[in-house]
């Protein structure tokens, strides 16, 4: 999706158009924007890449580090190599902060993965054994 000549072709485009106007029609709905829902899923591409850095054993600083230089990979080659596609600040930013939420849900993860094997420790262990023997 990143590294496409264009993000989608004239009939989605066309439905989008349709459907942020409806959105933009209703007070409830009409913050939701272009933009809005652009930012939101940069932001949900990157969160597995952080994810997968917490669960791969990495630091927390290597999966939004890895994330701002991904991005910022991508926006280049958008910017030197796809002329009908626009780099963006804001998309690394987006990208960078899916990142770092990857890692913190990675990190919450493994902690209550931790928690849980450690509660199969000593005590619920020597059950276990007891009641095999």
């Amino acid at each position: 999706m990143t590294l496409r000549p264009s993000i989608y072709d004239d009939r989605v485009g066309g439905i989008l158009q349709h459907v942020f106007r409806a959105l933009a029609s209703w007070p409830g709905t009409a913050w939701i924007t272009f933009d809005a829902v652009e930012f939101s899923a940069n932001v949900l591409l990157f969160v597995p890449l952080g994810i997968l850095t917490v669960a791969w054993r990495g630091r927390w600083w290597h999966g939004i580090l890895l994330g701002l230089v991904t991005s910022v990979a991508i926006e280049t080659t958008q910017l030197l190599f796809l002329p009908t596609r626009v780099a963006d600040m804001r998309d690394v930013v987006a990208n960078t902060l899916g990142a770092a939420v990857g890692v913190g849900i990675g990190a919450l993860l493994s902690r209550r993965i931790a928690g849980s094997q450690h509660s199969h420790k000593p005590r619920h262990r020597k059950l276990i054994d007891t009641s095999a023997q």
